[in-house]
């Protein structure tokens, strides 16, 4: 039987407000053991940040760290509904080369899937999957 989205994704992402210094978005990253922070306004769903925007955007081209994460997040977002197939969630991460899809109620954010939770999903005994199952770097 096919997966809905909302039985692989991870529940209760964590988000921040627009305002939020690049500092504090990394620190969350690291305290949570995440790669991808979502950027919030009045509870809608405005961007997303990945480790690597901190990297390329920030860090690169020696920004501040005080830099509100609004600077540099992604806006024009791919998302998927909590009630979408699995499959749907795969199909969006390969059209769009990414790893990481926010699944939204409306424009609210509920949750987070990812391409390793997806591997799990599909099969349990892959190297992705291995990996992905694994309790991150510190």
């Amino acid at each position: 039987m096919a997966q809905k989205v909302n039985e692989v994704m991870t529940p209760v992402p964590v988000a921040v407000p627009p305002d939020t210094s690049l500092a504090e978005v990394g620190d969350l990253m690291r305290k949570h053991g995440i790669g991808d922070v979502l950027v919030v306004h009045e509870g809608r769903l405005r961007g997303l940040v990945t480790d690597r925007d901190i990297v390329v955007r920030a860090v690169a081209l020696q920004k501040d760290m005080a830099t509100a994460v609004a600077d540099i997040c992604s806006t024009n977002l791919i998302t998927v509904a909590p009630g979408e197939d699995a499959e749907t969630a795969v199909r969006l991460m390969r059209r769009h080369a990414i790893r990481r899809v926010p699944v939204v109620d409306g424009d609210r954010p509920i949750g987070m899937v990812s391409i390793g939770d997806l591997a799990i999903q599909r099969d349990e005994r892959s190297a992705l999957a291995d990996i992905s199952a694994e309790p991150p770097n510190t």
